[in-house]
């Protein structure tokens, strides 16, 4: 079975401002285009709505890419497995009110990201990295994807990551 992707909103905000402008590096993005024509990249709906109110030459750019799949977050299987992911931020001890609070927020897309790619095998490409050393003695007030993606059994890894499956060389 082929690797498929779920893009966080950071695995598209991140280069646009930071590695790669469309003026600067067109060429990334013209392989990326190419690579969601293979039905590898998905992208969650609210990841899009993200990127849409931007509204500028990001959103053009994902809004005129047809190869994308684009899951709908609300399907049984993963509200299912997104009411089990806030109720593990909830007790297992390792966060503080603030971080079930935040992803319980109706426009917060990682907790929904890692139930799509729980219940659909999907590898999660997100910019955020590991709190490390979460400690029940020291809860912390955010929860990252990498850490609750891992409990639930979700790989998860960097955009570097992705661009060498896919062979995007640029």
């Amino acid at each position: 079975m082929t690797e498929k992707f779920l893009l966080d909103t950071n695995s598209f905000v991140t280069p646009y401002r930071q590695y790669y402008a469309f003026d600067l590096i067109p060429a990334y993005w013209e392989k990326l285009s190419k690579c969601a024509h293979t039905g590898n990249l998905i992208l969650l709906d609210m990841v899009k709505e993200e990127i849409n109110k931007g509204k500028d030459p990001l959103t053009q750019w994902l809004n005129g890419q047809p190869g994308f799949i684009v899951c709908n977050h609300i399907s049984p299987e993963i509200i299912l497995k997104y009411q089990e992911i806030l109720q593990y931020i909830q007790t297992c001890g390792l966060y503080k009110e603030q971080a079930l609070e935040r992803w319980s927020s109706a426009d917060v897309a990682d907790p929904w990201l890692i139930a799509a790619a729980a219940v659909n095998k999907y590898t999660l490409i997100t910019a955020e990295v590991s709190s490390g050393g979460l400690s029940i003695k020291t809860p912390n007030k955010y929860a990252k994807i990498p850490d609750v993606a891992s409990v639930f059994g979700v790989k998860t890894s960097d955009l570097y990551y992705m661009m060498r499956q896919l062979g995007i060389k640029i």
